[in-house]
C-alpha cells in the first residue's frame, strides 16, 4: 500500500480518502510537522486558547476526556484555512457509550493562515532537523501554555508541593499522584515518561478509496440501497424508530439493518484495516439503517453556515487503542464529524465542531 502522509485537502469532494495507522518517529508527530496522528498528546495547531477542562469533559460522567486523533485538513485558496487541523476527543469510561448519543465525544477545528505567529512560511523540513532537542511536553512554545501531564491539555493545577507538574483537573493530579508522582515529588526522577492514559500513538497516513468497477452490474435496487447505506436518501430518524412498535415493522428494520451492514462489510472488504474515511461534503458510511442524523439533526454553525460531513472514524480503529476488557468497553459503530461548510474564521481559537455517534446495536437508545 503505498500511502501518503496524513495531509488531506479540504475540498468539498465525493471522493473518499482512507486512513491506515503507521509506526512513525517522535519528531513526525509535533506540532511543526502538522500531522495527522492517532493517540498520544494532541499535536496542538494555535498555541494560544486551547480547549482546556472543563471543555474537554464528558457530559455524562464529567470527567476529563482523552485525546482520540486529528486530521490535518486545509482548505484549498482559502487563506485563513491554510493550516487546519480537527481534533478529536472521547471519554474513557465504558459505561458512557451504553447510550447511542455524543455526549462522551467533542471535536475541535482550529486553523491559521499561512503567515502566522507560530509557524515558519515555508513547509517543514521532510527530514528530522539536526540536533533537535526533545520537544517540552509539559509547556507550549511562544504562548508558555502549560499543559497537564496526563493529557497534554492546558493545566492550570499545579503540584502544591513541587509547583513543577501541572494538571488540568484535580481528577488527572489525583492519577499522577498514584502512577509515580508520590515517590518522584521534589525529586529529579522520572521513572514514568508516558502516561497510562493516553492512547497508542500512530501517524494517520491516507490513500484515496479505488472505485469498484462492479458498480456496471448493479440494478437501480442494488444503487438504492447502497446510497441508503450511505446517508445519501432519507432514512427514519430514532424517534420513529422507536414509535414502531408492530412486531412486523420491528422485522423489516432487522431485515434493513442487516442488508445495510452487509453493504458497510463489502465497501470496506479491500481495505479492511482503514481507521478513518474523509470525503468533505460527502456521506458517512452507515452501520445500520436507524440512528442516522437528519439535516436538523446537524445544528448548523454560529456562523450561521450550514455543517456538512467531513470525516468518520471506523470501529477497526478500537482494535488498536487497548480498551478491550472482559467487561464493557469504549466501542462505537462509527463517529461522523461535520463542520462548518465555510470554514469560518476561527484564528488563535479552537471552535467546536458537530460529531454523531451511530453504534452496532438499535437498543442502545439515547
Amino acid at each position: 500500500m503505498a500511502a501518503d502522509k496524513g495531509e488531506i485537502s479540504a475540498r468539498e469532494t465525493k471522493e473518499v480518502v482512507l486512513g491506515f495507522l503507521e509506526d512513525a518517529e517522535p519528531w513526525q508527530l509535533r506540532s511543526p510537522q502538522f500531522p495527522s496522528k492517532v493517540g498520544g498528546r494532541p499535536a496542538w495547531l494555535s498555541l494560544r486558547d486551547l480547549p482546556s477542562f472543563p471543555e474537554v469533559e464528558c457530559e455524562i460522567c464529567r470527567l476529563p476526556m482523552a485525546f482520540l486523533l486529528q486530521v490535518y485538513a486545509p482548505i484549498p485558496g482559502q487563506d485563513r484555512s491554510f493550516h487546519r487541523t480537527l481534533f478529536l476527543f472521547c471519554c474513557k469510561t465504558p459505561d458512557c457509550y451504553t447510550r447511542n448519543d455524543n455526549k462522551c465525544m467533542k471535536v475541535f477545528r482550529s486553523q491559521l493562515p499561512r503567515r502566522n505567529e507560530f509557524y515558519p512560511y515555508d513547509p517543514p523540513p521532510e527530514e528530522e532537523p539536526p540536533n533537535d532537542p526533545e520537544m517540552d511536553q509539559s509547556v507550549l512554545p511562544i504562548s508558555g501554555v502549560k499543559l497537564c501531564w496526563v493529557c497534554g491539555c492546558p493545566g492550570s493545577k499545579a503540584c502544591s508541593r513541587c509547583h513543577a507538574v501541572t494538571y488540568c483537573s484535580k481528577h488527572h493530579q489525583t492519577l499522577h499522584w498514584k502512577l509515580a508522582h508520590k515517590r518522584e515529588c521534589c525529586s529529579q526522577a522520572c521513572s514514568v515518561t508516558t502516561s497510562p492514559f493516553l492512547f497508542p500513538e500512530y501517524e494517520l497516513v491516507t490513500e484515496p478509496e479505488e472505485k469498484d468497477v462492479k458498480d456496471e452490474g448493479k440494478t437501480k435496487q442494488d444503487k438504492r440501497e447502497e446510497a441508503n447505506a450511505e446517508g445519501i436518501i432519507d432514512c427514519p430518524s430514532l424517534a420513529d424508530t422507536l414509535a414502531e412498535t408492530d412486531l412486523e415493522e420491528m422485522a423489516l428494520h432487522e431485515t434493513e439493518d442487516n442488508k445495510i451492514f452487509q453493504r458497510f462489510k463489502k465497501r470496506i472488504a479491500a481495505e479492511p484495516h482503514q481507521v478513518l474515511r474523509y470525503s468533505r461534503g460527502g456521506s458517512p458510511l452507515w452501520v445500520l439503517s436507524q440512528h442516522i442524523p437528519s439535516d436538523q439533526d446537524v445544528p448548523p454553525c454560529t456562523c450561521g453556515a450550514k455543517r456538512i460531513f467531513e470525516f468518520q472514524v471506523m470501529p477497526q480503529l478500537l482494535n488498536s487503542l487497548n480498551v478491550d476488557s472482559t467487561g464493557a468497553s469504549i466501542d462505537w459503530g462509527t463517529l461522523s464529524v461535520y463542520t462548518c461548510s465555510v470554514s469560518c474564521d476561527c484564528e488563535n481559537c479552537y471552535y467546536p465542531e458537530f460529531i454523531w455517534k451511530q453504534d452496532f446495536s438499535s437498543e442502545q437508545h439515547m
